[in-house]
């Protein structure tokens, strides 16, 4: 299944000589869209590599629909207004990727261009790229890395479909926990997702099942941002095509059954002048850049949720004792804060635990980074750490109930229009309203269950 290629990165040089050894066929030029699922054209290699640096085109319309990509009203960037027009894509020549699980075929990151050349300030990539060059005129650069969490059950998505999403046997049956004796069919899952990501230049830190029947969580080491992005992006898009060849299905839903939450967790640490700005020995009081970040982290991030928790359901994973927080809180190793401060010496990181699997991770790391820019910046209180139960923490600010109140301090507070500006801040409370939108009115199970008889 999986093609022996060398495993280096794929720079713009090699994929001329794959293209003219007929190795690659194809080029996937890809942009992230609002929900950080790829987008874009399958070109023919040879076309790709002659175009010119003017790239394709494609529909403004990428970035200003719902998830189902449903024209709507509303957003400032295209619509019925302006007739839905084109926007450019220019390769980023250094985000190249073999994907093994597609012969011949690799993918191009792109970035979108308006007509004159300028970059579209809401598109994910951008988006990461401002707060990243914020931080750098602060003096300092981020390392990240990334936790994903997804379920995956049997069956092929045409057959749950069918189901109507409901009586789903997950790929495990029970809690596999750390687990190292897995049914063999998912350890062959296993085995094809690490050798794809291997190939992609996406090589895992770790696999590993997770509490829940049929979670899977996957890990990457430390790295440059935008890459991480990139690379969670590939494995999304990996992850779904090798698990169809298996028969199998994930979802990347938040919440996808009651009590079941998975997350999508950002690592991040501060450096200066190649020096870890976090380093703290173990019993150490939290250096300067530490105390900023995280005070940032406390005191920005409720304003800025509906980047790192975009649909109802989203909030639906943040209940007591889930591992999911419930208040805006921080704690030396403790999961059960939002804000997990973890490692040792150079090692030391803040674990940002509030989004969840159905989160852009662009967007997510976009919101993160605004917020210690923020803790640098205006100096806010650092609150105590929570040592104990932060499920118990009266004291401190809770995670917003829906994405309805998400969205009121979103365009309310000054904080998200400081760092993206106000015609970002209103694309994606559009959004926002969009799916808020999409689920008044529905009936739900839960509906049926407590008022069919009764009411």
């Amino acid at each position: 299944m999986i093609a022996d290629w060398p495993r280096s990165p794929l720079t713009c040089g090699r994929l001329d000589e794959l293209v003219q050894d007929d190795e690659i066929r194809t080029v996937l030029l890809g942009v992230p869209d609002l929900m950080g699922r790829l987008k874009g054209k399958r070109l023919d290699a040879r076309h790709f590599l002659t175009q010119g640096p003017g790239g394709a085109e494609m529909c403004a319309y990428v970035l200003a629909t719902d998830v189902n990509m449903t024209p709507l009203p509303g957003f400032g960037l295209t619509g019925w207004h302006d007739g839905y027009g084109d926007l450019g894509v220019v390769p980023d020549h250094t985000a190249i990727r073999r994907l093994s699980y597609l012969p011949g075929t690799a993918l191009v990151f792109g970035d979108l261009r308006h007509r004159d050349g300028n970059r579209v300030d809401v598109a994910p990539r951008q988006m990461l790229r401002q707060q990243l060059r914020a931080l750098a005129d602060l003096g300092c650069e981020a390392r990240v890395g990334i936790e994903s969490e997804f379920m995956l059950y049997r069956g092929t998505a045409d057959s749950i479909r069918r189901k109507g999403y409901r009586e789903l046997t997950p790929v495990s049956p029970h809690n596999l926990d750390y687990a190292l004796d897995h049914p063999p069919a998912l350890s062959g899952f296993f085995w094809d997702l690490q050798d794809a990501l291997d190939q992609a230049d996406a090589p895992v830190e770790a696999i590993k099942t997770e509490g829940a029947p049929g979670q899977i969580e996957v890990t990457w080491p430390y790295g440059d941002p935008m890459r991480a992005c990139d690379t969670y992006t590939v494995h999304k898009h990996a992850v779904r095509h090798i698990a169809a060849a298996h028969r199998m299905t994930p979802t990347f839903m938040a919440t996808p059954h009651a009590g079941i939450g998975s997350g999508l967790h950002l690592h991040v640490s501060l450096w200066r002048d190649g020096e870890p700005a976090f380093d703290m020995p173990p019993g150490a009081d939290p250096p300067e850049h530490l105390q900023q970040s995280i005070a940032g982290l406390v005191s920005a991030l409720p304003y800025l949720a509906p980047l790192y928790a975009p649909t109802p359901n989203s909030y639906r994973r943040y209940t007591p004792h889930s591992f999911a927080p419930t208040h805006y809180t921080w704690g030396m190793d403790n999961r059960s804060c939002a804000i997990r401060v973890a490692g040792h010496h150079e090692g030391t990181r803040v674990e940002v635990r509030l989004p969840g699997a159905d989160a852009n991770p662009y967007l997510a790391l976009s919101a993160v980074l605004a917020a210690i820019i923020h803790g640098i910046t205006h100096h806010p209180k650092l609150p105590k750490p929570c040592r104990g139960d932060a499920y118990d923490a009266p004291e401190a600010l809770p995670v917003p109930r829906t994405l309805e109140e998400a969205l009121s301090d979103f365009r309310e507070d000054g904080i998200a229009e400081r760092a993206f500006g106000a015609p970002v801040v209103e694309h994606y409370a559009r959004a926002a309203e969009v799916e808020v939108q999409a689920h008044h009115g529905q009936v739900t199970d839960i509906d049926r269950e407590r008022g069919f008889l009764h009411a």
